[in-house]
């Protein structure tokens, strides 16, 4: 956890709040929708966001409980400043007709079934790859990027009832991501 909040960043959070109202936001939702505009200087992804305070309640007591974090590319475990994260492309193996991110998803859905923490910033298929795993998980931070895929693997983790947190648009990435499990991480320390 961080020890103290740079004054940078507390400007920055009362700009956001005179440009965005969130305060009927639940808490962690709030911080979730905070972070990601903080991250990315644009308002507009509070409409975008679709979060569930139960699943990231559960996600955030996970993470704190020791729950392994696994993000499915190196650029969004980068972002993550406080916890060590496993990173799915890493083990990934060639296997026909599946991307790279895609099986590295399934090889880290084999080696942690249950109970670990996802994150995917980047490529949809691994997004896709993770929801066909069918892992039990307390969360999933579904915010890959892309024309091609990323908006019907989004609606396809909303639709799956895995716990998660995505957006309805093609935009997301590694910095979205990152920026969501770090709003959990740093709750209770949001300026």
């Amino acid at each position: 956890m961080r020890t103290s909040v740079h004054p940078i960043e507390i400007e920055s959070y009362a700009i956001l709040r005179t440009r965005l109202d969130t305060t009927d936001l639940p808490p962690l939702t709030r911080a979730v929708v905070e972070r990601v505009v903080h991250t990315s200087a644009d308002p507009s992804w509070a409409g975008d966001l679709v979060c569930d305070e139960d699943a990231l309640r559960a996600g955030r007591a996970a993470l704190r409980a020791g729950a392994p974090l696994i993000t499915d590319v190196r650029m969004v475990a980068v972002g993550i400043t406080s916890r060590p994260t496993i990173v799915a492309l890493d083990l990934a193996e060639a296997v026909d007709g599946l991307t790279r991110s895609a099986a590295g998803i399934r090889a880290a859905a084999a080696a942690h079934p249950d109970g670990a923490v996802w994150v995917v910033g980047n490529a949809p298929t691994a997004l896709v790859e993770l929801i066909r795993c069918g892992v039990t998980t307390p969360l999933v931070i579904g915010l890959p990027v892309g024309f091609v895929g990323s908006v019907a693997a989004k609606a396809a983790l909303r639709a799956s009832g895995l716990p998660a947190v995505s957006n309805r648009s093609e935009r997301g990435g590694a910095a979205a991501a990152a920026a969501a499990v770090n709003a959990l991480l740093y709750s209770e320390e949001n300026p």
